[in-house]
């Protein structure tokens, strides 16, 4: 937190003092706004290295298939949080690109499940070992638990944010 010329750190503007608890919360939104910022802004990067004409927001969608494979569309819209249209359209664009394939799903004929391609799962795993890298070196000063213990504190509020 930056301190002002009272040494407080509100600003001279802030006609209440919060309470430590709604600090606290306030506290934890100005950093996951930060966070949030730059993940979108690296998402966007790394969007552009798996194909330059690849969607910001059809990277997660290729992550997901990456690590749990073949996929019906249907779940990959309530995994990502979007709707039917906006997650076909989403997957009309990658099927273009040539990152994921479509087939029939075997149990249900009116269903389609969705799979990267060789070529999708070769661009989303290089795009996805350099960021790896980048946390690693980013990080290196880090010791290994702290880096599990915030993964594990980001999993339990991803966790408590789900739908």
């Amino acid at each position: 937190m930056h301190e002002d010329a009272n040494g407080d750190g509100r600003g001279s503007g802030s006609p209440v003092s919060p309470s430590g608890a709604d600090q606290e919360f306030l506290s934890l939104e100005r950093e996951l706004t930060v966070l949030l910022r730059r993940a979108r802004a690296n998402q966007g990067e790394m969007a552009r290295e798996v194909h330059p004409d690849l969607e910001s927001a059809a990277y997660g969608l290729l992550v997901r298939l990456e690590e749990l494979g073949r996929q019906r569309a249907t779940e990959l819209a309530a995994y990502i949080g979007v709707g039917k249209a906006t997650m076909s359209r989403q997957l009309r664009a990658l099927e273009q690109l040539g990152l994921i394939a479509r087939e029939p799903d075997p149990a249900d004929g009116r269903a389609w499940l969705v799979d990267l391609t060789e070529e999708g799962r070769t661009r989303v795993g290089r795009v996805r070992e350099a960021r790896r890298a980048r946390y690693v070196s980013q990080l290196a000063h880090w010791d290994r638990g702290e880096v599990s213990e915030l993964a594990r504190l980001l999993h339990e509020l991803n966790q408590g944010m789900a739908k």
